[in-house]
């Protein structure tokens, strides 16, 4: 029996009967909304508006609470479509589900580019990925064009194996490695925070590409045509690859150069990353030191003279740091007819200078040392020895081999090459 109103007043008794395509087309509307109710299927009823628009309803309780579930139009859903779609929202409900909260979870869901732009920000922070620049380069040129619009939770794993797939019949399996590892982190992420309602990361079981350790370092006639070439790339690109060469340290973080962190000849990088001046932190969270030679510091010199801000900024204005060296690499190595797979990349630069540590008879210590690699162990707790003085004759004699063999020493004067 239908239960009375608030205000006291007896109840509206259902209008329930057997609803046919006649009387749905024929019913005329009334000063109010009026509801139908179908006596063939339970709980679903014609909504006939004031206006004249008619729509299918499904109510029901889910939870001790009433709840309605819009199945749409009646103009566009026939009679026998509304009582079939109700039966299976009512089969949904005796299986303990709420369709009507599925739908508007469905309807908040995010999409991929929602969520990544939420994990890019997540990733910025201290403690977050060191390497967001380039997992934000690699979505936005290979993701956010397939999977932007998309619903996160949709995205399948054959969505992800035909970027892959692209990426790796188009000659490059790295970097379609790199873009699968952007996304599974995205999606590690988004199912830690529960976001999107993603209950699977869609990157699981994708094969990644077979690759080998690369071994590429610049020979010595290689030198003198690199460095060079580079110019081509501008001032500042130009600068910021020398400055990897000389200095042997990670492409991203002399990228990001500041010059508040030099001082009396030493780059000093802090290990933590300092959202406010653009700083990444070290790839391993340890501060370092790196001593900065005479043909380093004219570079800084070239690019500025600013005591503050980044050493290699992308423009005038200096509020982001230089970008494009990769691309700066692939260009050079065109110029120089250089193809796959004998292809160098910044970071060849810094195995170049690694190489030639050991090569002068400094020893793998020495190169680690110098190149902030950290091994670990309960030696780094017992030595806290700096080694400044042994890393600044290091550096030195590194660069002015280096600038030998290029024709040049670090005062300016040229240099004869024998052939």
């Amino acid at each position: 029996m239908p239960r009375p109103r608030r205000d006291g007043s007896p109840p509206r008794q259902p209008n329930k009967l057997r609803l046919s395509d006649r009387f749905i087309r024929s019913v005329a509307p009334g000063p109010d909304r009026v509801l139908f109710w179908d006596a063939i299927a339970p709980g679903l009823a014609l909504a006939v508006q004031p206006s004249g628009s008619r729509s299918w309803r499904f109510t029901y309780r889910a939870g001790g609470r009433l709840r309605v579930f819009t199945i749409g139009r009646a103009d566009a859903i026939g009679l026998a479509d509304a009582r079939d779609r109700a039966r299976d929202l009512l089969g949904q409900v005796a299986r303990g589900t709420d369709p009507q909260a599925e739908k508007l979870r469905g309807t908040r869901a995010e999409t991929f580019q929602d969520v990544a732009a939420r994990y890019l920000e997540h990733a910025k922070r201290p403690g977050g990925n060191k390497s967001w620049r380039q997992a934000d380069a690699l979505v936005t040129k290979h993701l956010l064009p397939r999977w932007g619009k998309l619903r996160a939770r949709d995205v399948t794993r054959g969505d992800v194996r035909a970027v892959v797939r692209k990426l790796t019949e188009g000659g490059a399996p790295v970097m379609a490695n790199q873009v699968l590892a952007s996304a599974s982190a995205i999606f590690a992420w988004a199912i830690r925070e529960e976001l999107g309602d993603i209950a699977v990361n869609p990157c699981h079981g994708v094969t990644r590409n077979a690759t080998k350790s690369r071994e590429r370092v610049l020979s010595e006639s290689e030198l003198p045509r690199f460095w060079a070439e580079f110019d081509r790339a501008g001032l500042v690109r130009s600068a910021a690859l020398k400055t990897i060469l000389l200095t042997g340290q990670r492409p991203g973080e002399v990228s990001c150069m500041r010059r508040e962190h030099i001082s009396g000849g030493w780059w000093e990088l802090p290990g933590d990353p300092d959202l406010a001046l653009g700083w990444p932190g070290t790839k391993n969270g340890a501060g370092h030191r790196v001593w900065l030679t005479a043909p380093v510091l004219d570079l800084l010199a070239e690019v500025g003279e600013a005591k503050t801000g980044f050493a290699f900024p992308a423009d005038e204005r200096g509020a982001r740091a230089v970008a494009g060296l990769d691309g700066a690499m692939r260009d050079t190595c065109a110029a120089l007819g250089i193809l796959a797979p004998d292809k160098v990349t910044p970071h060849d630069l810094r195995r170049t200078h690694g190489t030639m540590i050991t090569s002068l008879g400094f020893g793998r210590d020495a190169m680690n040392r110098i190149q902030n690699h950290r091994e670990g162990g309960i030696a780094d707790v017992y030595d806290q020895h700096q080694y400044a003085d042994e890393n600044q004759k290091i550096q030195e004699a590194v660069t002015r081999r280096i600038m030998t063999l290029i024709g040049r020493v670090a005062g300016g004067n040229v240099v004869e090459l024998r052939a």
